[in-house]
């Protein structure tokens, strides 16, 4: 224990308290911005960042700041929901291939295979394109297209550990399939992937903006940090902070999972 909080590290602790953050401002977007993100004021379009602005305005008025912190229930929150529905068949089917016959093997790595070799962002894109646009299309498009990942990884751990020598020698101590499966095989494999996991929710994050960047995703005037994105490109050059300051959320959220997610893959590898 001493070690991992030693390797937490500057840059473990800011990131962590991001996290904090992100994370307060899906379940708890009031206690942080208690304004509404969908409030129009148009004779205070276009401000500049302020105190009584912090992130500016935007071409409608809105304060940019309230969007950006209850736009976090969309990107955060749909990338907690699509890694979770990854994590999830990603890890029945793992087990499936690790422990099941050699043929189910077999295919399923095959199948996990050609998933596999198409980019993650394309097949979200077919997934959305036959379920059409919207947060809910979102979370099962990313969700289904990182299943390959994540059963890939936990198929390799499982084969590994199942041939062990600590599963061998419970097995000849006269231990049960399942008692060897819970106390051996599942705990030792699970773990990794709560590094993955993490490293994961920073991804799916950027896929999310990316979807909602495309208009794909969640639409406006919802406060989405991709959908913000979008808005903001066509006023770059006369109010900059309408991309700036969503872009800066998905970079530092994202930034932040991939800095806990490595400390804990550290962690879990000593």
């Amino acid at each position: 224990m001493a070690r991992a909080g030693r390797s937490l590290g500057w840059a473990g602790a800011a990131s962590a308290a991001v996290l904090l953050l992100a994370l307060l401002a899906v379940a708890a977007p009031q206690l942080l911005a208690p304004g509404d993100p969908l409030a129009v004021h148009p004779t205070k379009a276009f401000t500049p960042p302020s105190l009584a602005h912090p992130f500016g305005t935007d071409e409608s008025g809105r304060d940019l700041y309230t969007r950006v912190v209850h736009g976090a229930a969309a990107s955060v929150g749909i990338g907690i929901a699509a890694t979770g529905i990854g994590i999830g068949i990603g890890a029945a089917l793992g087990f499936a291939a690790g422990l099941g016959p050699r043929l189910l093997d077999a295919a399923l790595g095959r199948v996990f295979e050609v998933l596999f070799a198409l980019p993650t962002l394309v097949m979200a894109l077919l997934f959305i394109a036959v379920m059409g646009p919207g947060p809910t299309a979102s979370i099962i498009a990313i969700g289904l297209a990182t299943i390959p990942g994540y059963a890939r990884m936990l198929r390799a751990r499982v084969r590994g550990i199942a041939a062990s020598g600590y599963v061998e020698w419970a097995r000849l101590d006269g231990a049960g399939p399942l008692r060897v499966f819970g106390r051996h095989i599942a705990p030792n494999a699970l773990w990794p992937l709560v590094a993955a996991a993490t490293l994961g929710i920073g991804q799916a994050i950027v896929w999310v903006s990316a979807l909602g960047f495309l208009g794909l995703g969640a639409l406006p005037p919802s406060p989405e940090w991709g959908a913000m994105l979008n808005a903001g490109r066509v006023y770059l050059t006369t109010a900059w902070w309408m991309t700036v300051c969503p872009g800066l959320a998905i970079v530092v959220t994202a930034a932040a999972l991939t800095v806990i997610g490595r400390r804990i893959g550290g962690v879990s590898h000593e």
